[in-house]
């Protein structure tokens, strides 16, 4: 297929098939930028999530680390919470419980928006490619059939043309086929984006409520004389 017969069947179809390509061509920018995001938020979110649900009671200096980690990240909002309310968990010991939680919450449901950005556009584009295509096709079937308004026509050019005006629709089709396969792909990772947050939402609330899963050496040391004391003074 070259160049100029690509520029014909564009034309045979009054320019739709420009607008396919432009539709092709914007379908592809957001496919990538959302590729791109979402790829780095679920693989450096795993690993931040692991990396706090692997430590014992959270201070000060580990939530700084992880915040630089989660920079640019959907998680950092939920780190940044945790920074902020740090003072009052280690005044108080606990992470207060419902207060804290719907800190966490709302951090979500802020950052929740910011994933599914732009990806309106592939749910028109999936609408609006086989539509567009088969009124290219309609507006080609009209050149097609003119010919036979013309004496002496011939039966192939009626028969070439409406091959020609064929390819709005099949176009059409593909460019909607793309779309809707990288649009469920990433409602999908989406979806698992969202479950990491709400995973590290839980999991800081129990690293930093006082009571850590793993008590860390100093604790273990600690709990050990406060036995042995007792045991004495018994």
């Amino acid at each position: 297929m070259t160049f100029a017969y690509i520029i014909h069947l564009a034309n045979y179809s009054d320019g739709v098939l420009y607008l396919l390509m432009a539709l092709l061509a914007i379908e592809l920018a957001v496919i990538i930028d959302r590729f791109w995001f979402l790829r780095n938020a679920m693989s450096k979110g795993r690993k931040i999530l692991w990396l706090v649900s692997n430590r014992g009671k959270l201070r000060r200096p580990d939530l700084e680390e992880i915040s630089v980690m989660a920079k640019g990240l959907p998680e950092e909002s939920l780190i940044g919470v945790a920074l902020r309310h740090f003072n009052l968990v280690h005044h108080y010991g606990s992470a207060r419980g419902e207060a804290f939680a719907n800190r966490l919450d709302e951090a979500i449901f802020l950052t929740t928006p910011s994933l599914d950005k732009r990806l309106w556009v592939l749910d028109t584009i999936v609408t609006l490619a086989p539509l567009l295509g088969l009124f290219g096709t309609i507006l080609g079937m009209f050149h097609a059939f003119s010919i036979l308004a013309a004496p002496g026509h011939d039966a192939t050019s009626v028969t070439g043309g409406v091959a020609d005006a064929l390819i709005a629709t099949a176009s059409g089709l593909a460019i909607a086929m793309i779309g809707l396969i990288s649009f469920n792909a990433f409602n999908n990772s989406i979806d698992k984006t969202v479950f990491q947050l709400e995973s590290l939402k839980v999991v800081l609330m129990n690293r930093l409520d006082g009571a850590p899963v793993v008590l860390e050496d100093a604790d273990a040391d600690s709990s050990k004389a406060k036995v042995m004391s007792v045991a004495v003074n018994a």
